[in-house]
């Protein structure tokens, strides 16, 4: 296990000392009514190419990348999961939008 994943605990000279572990467990997901999403148009970083992105999903990772999977191929586009966000290759906000509200989340312009 490398110091990252142990707090930044490297070694200690503590004859007593045993590394607990801290269990990861994912939060819930949150009812899809009960979801507040920002749909942004951002360009800046990524040479010129606008994507489209879909933050503030709270819940499990697994539920993120179905809900972008659906988002993807409902847009007919490419697209990535990073850092808790949905990436989708394009401008696509207005159908991002009404397909997020479509299945009862709530979904908000923002940003660029």
């Amino acid at each position: 296990m490398n110091a990252k994943k142990r707090g930044g605990i490297v070694y200690s000279t503590d004859p007593s000392f045993a590394y607990e572990e801290q269990s990861s467990e994912e939060d819930n997901t949150l009812p899809v009514n009960r979801q507040l999403l920002y749909v942004w148009l951002e360009s800046k970083g990524r040479n010129g190419k606008t994507v489209t992105l879909i933050k503030g999903f709270k819940g499990k990772n697994s539920d993120l990348e179905e809900l972008s999977g659906q988002l993807k191929k409902f847009c007919g586009t490419g697209g990535s999961v990073k850092d808790g966000e949905i990436i989708v290759q394009g401008d696509f906000r207005e159908k991002v939008l009404g397909y997020l509200t479509s299945k009862g989340f709530k979904a908000k312009k923002a940003g660029g």
